[in-house]
């Protein structure tokens, strides 16, 4: 036991390289806002803030919730959509073009979700949506 011990603490030891982690799910850079909006509550929630939506310094996409952004978070997963209107059109045999997930939240204040490049105007708004409850928790539309 002593001998694993001593060969753990040396293995530490000897290790002078520093590793540094890189969080590619915020932007790199200023966050250039191309539209924005403010988030209206629904279904009696507390859903609040700004939503934004731009690019980077390195050109990559991010929708933000800001510092101001609140919700009811004690029901179980959030999720965000892009959506091409304020209303959530579910289709579950089919899909719907008109809805985009972009991730889900899961605490209040600021948050940043990376998208897989720029996204359609005809996206023009953002939806908070409660999968428990399987009701809108807010939106917020993009211009």
């Amino acid at each position: 036991m002593l001998f694993a011990l001593s060969l753990t603490i040396t293995s530490c030891g000897d290790d002078d390289a520093m590793t540094v982690t890189i969080d590619s799910s915020t932007p790199n850079g200023t966050l250039t806002v191309e539209r924005s909006g403010t988030l209206t509550a629904e279904n009696g929630t507390p859903t609040a803030g700004t939503v934004e939506y731009g690019q980077d310094d390195d050109g990559t996409y991010f929708v933000r919730l800001a510092d101001n952004f609140t919700t009811e978070l004690g029901t179980g997963t959030v999720s965000a959509y892009l959506s091409t209107s304020n209303t959530f059109t579910a289709d579950p045999m089919n899909g719907n073009p008109d809805l985009q997930l972009i991730g889900s939240t899961q605490k209040n204040g600021e948050q940043f979700f990376k998208l897989d490049g720029a996204v359609s105007s005809d996206f023009t708004h953002l939806i908070l949506w409660c999968n428990t409850a399987s009701i809108p928790f807010g939106n917020s539309p993009l211009q």
